[in-house]
């Protein structure tokens, strides 16, 4: 693994298949600092987590770029939750992590359900960010429909060239979900967003990555094995609104209780006032990501505060 420090923050590149993740750190470098595993979502990168990890200083926040993202888009398919639970096992290895607290943001939530699955000694507790249950979509769609009625203009993006850094700041300046929520943040998210050079600049995320992922977790076996073989305490923060601001976020409300209802490890918490992307990337929606994290990293009364077992190398549990 190497390693690279600037200001507090820094990244580091993990050996996985096919070549090296490259993850994002913040916090401490002292091997006994409380650890998140931090997860992102299916167009996104690392860069999402900077506001959750300036409120939580004295935790190591690990944040890979996910294959076929970010930094990590030139690791080869195939993708899906199974891969990318995989790749942050060895994350966590590498690391030197027996067990940590996992937040997962949209897809990242559906990657970290399988995590705790397939490799049950690496998750204490799961936080799942507007995302990790079924999708509400109506049955019979085609992957393609899928793409479009959850994520529309989202996927679209990963087809546009941009002639600079600007123009690409103003797409996103003027996106229903950010017009309101402009922040520092916001603006070096999207700047690391890009690949390539002007004037032909274009998103880092691979459509296959995104189109495989898609796919896989909304008809793939693992979700729906990983829900039902759930020993873990999951959180799911929900965001009232969606991708586009709208009214109608991801999940209804009614659907999230359904869910909490049949898993008994599972709670859901409303996070009023924010979207999609603002429930992680902007207040107050950070703010309670964050809070989340440090009750989650107390550990209960009756376990030790260095959690012991089988490292992330063992062999994952349930189905391959």
């Amino acid at each position: 693994m190497s390693e690279h420090t600037t200001c507090g923050y820094r990244t580091a590149d993990v050996p996985v298949r096919g070549g090296a993740l490259r993850c994002g750190v913040w916090g401490p470098e002292d091997p006994a600092a409380p650890v998140l595993l931090a997860v992102h979502g299916v167009t996104a990168s690392h860069k999402t987590w900077g506001l959750v990890a300036a409120r939580l200083p004295e935790v190591r926040i690990i944040a890979p770029d996910l294959r076929g993202r970010g930094r990590s888009n030139g690791l080869p398919g195939p993708y899906g939750m199974a891969a990318h639970a995989a790749d942050l096992a060895a994350v966590l290895r590498a690391f030197e992590v027996e067990s940590a607290v996992v937040a997962g943001h949209s897809m990242g939530a559906f990657v970290s359900v399988v995590l705790a699955h397939r490799y049950p000694q690496a998750v204490r507790s799961l936080i799942l960010i507007d995302g990790g249950l079924p999708l509400q979509v109506p049955p019979g769609l085609s992957d393609d429909e899928v793409i479009e009625a959850v994520l529309g203009p989202a996927a679209e993006r990963l087809g546009t060239r941009y002639a600079s850094r600007e123009a690409y700041r103003s797409f996103w300046k003027q996106h229903p979900a950010f017009a309101r929520n402009w922040n520092p943040l916001v603006e070096e998210y999207v700047d690391y967003d890009l690949a390539g050079e002007e004037p032909g600049l274009r998103p880092a995320t691979r459509f296959e990555a995104m189109r495989q992922d898609t796919a896989d977790l909304n008809r793939g076996p693992d979700l729906r094995a990983a829900l039902a073989a759930l020993v873990v305490p999951a959180l799911l923060l929900r965001a009232p609104r969606g991708l586009m601001d709208e009214p109608a976020g991801l999940y209804t409300q009614a659907h999230a209780r359904r869910w909490e209802q049949q898993l008994e490890r599972l709670d859901v918490r409303d996070v009023p006032d924010v979207n999609h992307y603002t429930i992680v990337m902007d207040a107050p929606g950070a703010g309670v990501v964050a809070g989340a994290v440090a009750a989650a990293l107390v550990p209960p009364p009756d376990m030790p505060a260095e959690p012991r077992g089988p490292s992330p190398a063992a062999a994952p549990a349930g189905p391959r």
